[in-house]
Order: structure tokens, then C-alpha cells, then sequence
């Protein structure tokens, strides 16, 4: 290719720089080209570097000194290990310290260090910002608690583990896209802010304006709430585009403060038509589950196991029987008798139409070897109105939920009512029939089998990678009485 075409490329795909004077070839090339992140140093052949090397902005995990020599253990969060430069005492900045932000310029060299095999030999260490050592809250070479460093939200991706799970969370996340896009499934945007409460649950956030003034009280002339599902949204556009998925925010305001609950939250959701039966959709999930996971260990195996050694020892056993099992499948009359005969066992005693509890779903899933479990066909008067009625038990809805070790109801899903009599009849006796007049415009107009699930992002990755409590696998946990940030 020639330069001109490599470099209208490379425009192309790279974000414009804001300036005030005319850019060139030159400047842009200077600007995002000369300065390697540490990633991009380790992966670096010795044989084959020559010229001196500029890093990114890295912050100083670790200062050691002997003999004169001084060692840096820097980090710019471009993946799980520090980049060591070596350089003499007497050239190190009197402002260097742990948590202070440098840039070094300098040469690959052989390390001396053991399990080290290159280290940067520092020309130049430049300080870009300082740090009190005194007040910087981590150590070196620490481990923290998950608590304390809840505690701090603005600094807690500087920690290894944390640092991990958000270089896993963005590998999760294109892997969703990747699984979805293979199939020619649409990207869509569901709206966060909603006059519709899809679970029919009433744990919503109210949207008001914060201008007090009383003809803004009524912004949208409608009462209107932030999203606890993309699902209905996605229904309209599954009748047009056959198969859709969106991956966005959704809020409940449910007063809780246990380990799997959250405010704010991300879900998976995808809609497709041209569903016969349930078992369209626990493949499809299964499929899901297994692909997403097996991308994840892939892209970032380190990273997994970091958290598989220091947070959860032992836990890769359940994710690779996981990845080599077909996931079990009970309905749910066949998991309540379970669950009655060892009734003993349960703070709530289980009974034929009772939604399952966790200690329910934890028992499910144990007693399948701790293997994932798909239950199927509920009762439809613990299921969404939108669920379709069983042909051969009107009282009982295909949908699903997938139970996973450790954490219960990882998916939930259904096939949806497409008859548009029956679902009348079912809006009717729920008095929501004016309310979701446009839903059932879907079945007058055109009406297709259809389903869908949706997939609580946060619960997959504590599923994945062991971690007890969801607040520890997002950046920013919301969560009633807690709002940080």
C-alpha cells in the first residue's frame, strides 16, 4: 500500500485531535505513534528494538534502590504486568514516589531480574504528576480488601484486581457483540428513560426535572421512569428486523443491599422471531453463555486467572465444567417436587406456584453437580404479562430462567404472546389495556412467533470469575443509600 494510502487510513480510524493550527502528516504521526503503552513495550522482541523508546503515562506501582540503581515498576493499565525500569539513582526525579504519574524515554534492554526477561533502561524519567506518599492509600505489593476499596471508587482501578475486571468487563463486552453480529443479529439503542414498567414490578426510578418550576413538573406530559428492561423496545424492532440485542443500563429501585443486588445495573437482552418452542431459546443462551466465556478466557487469561487464584481459588473448575457440559434442562413442577421433598433445607418452603428464592435456585443448580440449569415452563401468574400461555397448560408460560452456581437466576427469558386475542384478554384482566394499546399493535399488525432473554452483565461476571458480591465487578455500583460519585 502506498504512504499516502496508509496514511489516509490511519486517519481515518483515528480520533481527530482538537488544535488550533494546521495539522500535518508529521505532527499526527509524532502524536499518536511515538509513545508505547506498557503492553506494547513487553510484547516488544529484544533482538529486533533498536532506537530509544517513549512510554505512555504509567503510574509507579513499586520503587526499589540497590547499589546505586534504582528500579520502577510502572503501569498504565494496558494489561495485568508492570513495566520494571531500571536507571541510576542520582537521575531519578526528587519527586518521584508510589501513585506519581511519569513518562520514561529510554532503551530494551536484557533484565538481570529474575522473571523478568526485558526491562526499559531509563534515558529520561519524567515526573507528569506528583504524589503524597502519605496520603496515596495503596502499598506496594498490598492486597486490600473488597470493602475498603469500595470505599474508593476514583481510585479502585489502579488496584490489580480491579484493574483486571475492567480489562475483563471490555473483553465480556465485544465478545457480546461478537456473538451477536456472527449471527446478523441488529444492534439497537433502547431508550433509558421509558413510560413503560416491562416487569410489572413497580420498582422504578421516577424522571422528573429538576426545575422547580410548575409547568416543568410534567416534562414528558406522561409519568416517566428510567428502564428496568430494553425488552419491549426490542419487540418493536425484532418485527421488523427479525433478530436484535441491545447491551444498556437498566435501574431498579429495589431497597436491598445483598450481594446481587444493585440500582443500576447492564443488561444483555436480544429479541428474535421465529421461535417454535422454548428450547429455540435455552440453545441460544447456552450458546451464548459458552462462546462469551470461552472469548473472555482467551482475550484476557491472565487477567481470569488473577481473579481465580486471589479472589476465588478453585472456582475454574466450575467455569471449564461449565464450558465441556450440555446445560441441564427441568421444568419448573419437576423442580418444585424436588425442592418439596427436601423442604427441610429451606428458610421458604417451596410450594407449586412460588417463585423460586435463591436458596431454591442454589439447591437446583448443587444438585445438578453445579452445573448450570435451565428451568422452564412457570407458573404464569409469577411471569410477566407478556409471556406466552403453554397450548397444553393454559395455566403455566414458556419461559426460563438459567440458575448458574453461586449466584442463582443468571437469565430470564420467554416466548412471547404473538396471539393478540389471548394477549387482550391478559392486558384486560391486568387493566393495562389502554396503557400497552402499541403492544398489542404489534400482534394486529403482522403478528410473528417470537422470544427473548435477557442476561444480568454484572451477575455473568461474578459468575465467571467467582466474585461474591456484584458492587465488585462494576466501575461505579449504585445501590440504595449509596451513591458515590
Amino acid at each position: 500500500m502506498a504512504m499516502t494510502g496508509v496514511f489516509s487510513l490511519f486517519l481515518r480510524t483515528c480520533p481527530a485531535p482538537v488544535t488550533l493550527f494546521p495539522l500535518t502528516k508529521a505532527y499526527i504521526i509524532r502524536k499518536y505513534c511515538t509513545s508505547k503503552s506498557v503492553s506494547d513495550v513487553l510484547k516488544l522482541d529484544i533482538l529486533q528494538t533498536t532506537g530509544n523508546i517513549i512510554t505512555n503515562p504509567g503510574w509507579v506501582q513499586a520503587i526499589r534502590s540497590h547499589k546505586g540503581i534504582c528500579f520502577l515498576d510502572i503501569n498504565d493499565g494496558s494489561c495485568i504486568d508492570s513495566l520494571q525500569v531500571v536507571a541510576k539513582s542520582d537521575a531519578m526525579p526528587d519527586e518521584i514516589t508510589i501513585g506519581c504519574s511519569v513518562q520514561i524515554e529510554g532503551s530494551l534492554v536484557r533484565s538481570k531480574s529474575p522473571g523478568q526477561s526485558s526491562e526499559l533502561k531509563a534515558d529520561i524519567v519524567k515526573v507528569i504528576g506528583e504524589c503524597n506518599p502519605q496520603e496515596y492509600p495503596f502499598k506496594p505489593k498490598a492486597r486490600y480488601h473488597a470493602d475498603f476499596l469500595r470505599q474508593l471508587p476514583h481510585l479502585r482501578s489502579r488496584n490489580n484486581i480491579f484493574s483486571s475486571l475492567l480489562r475483563i468487563r471490555n473483553a465480556a463486552t465485544i465478545a457480546t457483540h461478537k456473538f451477536f453480529q456472527d449471527r446478523d443479529f441488529l444492534n439497537v439503542h433502547t431508550p433509558i428513560i421509558t413510560s413503560n414498567d416491562c416487569e410489572g414490578a413497580g420498582e422504578l426510578f421516577a424522571v422528573k426535572s429538576a426545575n422547580t418550576k410548575v409547568e416543568d413538573v410534567n416534562f414528558f406530559n406522561v409519568p416517566a421512569y428510567l428502564t428496568v428492561s430494553g425488552q419491549l423496545h426490542l419487540e418493536c424492532m425484532a418485527c421488523s428486523h427479525s433478530k436484535v440485542y441491545t447491551i444498556g443500563p437498566t435501574f431498579r429501585a429495589e431497597n436491598s443491599k445483598s450481594r446481587k443486588h444493585l440500582s443500576e445495573f447492564y443488561m444483555v437482552e436480544a429479541e428474535i422471531i421465529n421461535t417454535k418452542t422454548i428450547e429455540d431459546l435455552t440453545q441460544l443462551i447456552e450458546d451464548f453463555v459458552k462462546e462469551t466465556t470461552q472469548h473472555v478466557l482467551e482475550e484476557r487469561s491472565e487477567d481470569v486467572c488473577l481473579f481465580h487464584k486471589q479472589v476465588a481459588p478453585g472456582h475454574r473448575e466450575i467455569i471449564d465444567k461449565m464450558l465441556k457440559c450440555n446445560f441441564n434442562i427441568i421444568s419448573y413442577t419437576e423442580a418444585i417436587a424436588l425442592l418439596e421433598k427436601n423442604s427441610d433445607k429451606f428458610i421458604n418452603k417451596p410450594f407449586w406456584g412460588c417463585d423460586l428464592n435463591t436458596e431454591h435456585e442454589v439447591f437446583l443448580v448443587h444438585y445438578f453437580d453445579d452445573t448450570p440449569t435451565f428451568v422452564v415452563n412457570f407458573p404464569s401468574e409469577i411471569k410477566a404479562f407478556y409471556a406466552r400461555e403453554n397450548d397444553d397448560s393454559p395455566q403455566t408460560v414458556s419461559a426460563v430462567d438459567l440458575l448458574v452456581p453461586g449466584i442463582g437466576e443468571l437469565v430470564g427469558g420467554s416466548l412471547r404472546e404473538e396471539r393478540t386475542t389471548v394477549l387482550e384478554e391478559k392486558l384486560k384482566n391486568n387493566g393495562l389495556l389502554d396503557v400497552y394499546d402499541w403492544y398489542v399493535d404489534l400482534r394486529r399488525f403482522g403478528s410473528v412467533p417470537h422470544g427473548g432473554f435477557g442476561l444480568g452483565f454484572e451477575r455473568y461476571l461474578q459468575f465467571l470469575l467467582g466474585v461474591e458480591n456484584i458492587k465488585d465487578v462494576i466501575p461505579f455500583p449504585r445501590f440504595t443509600h449509596s451513591c458515590r460519585l
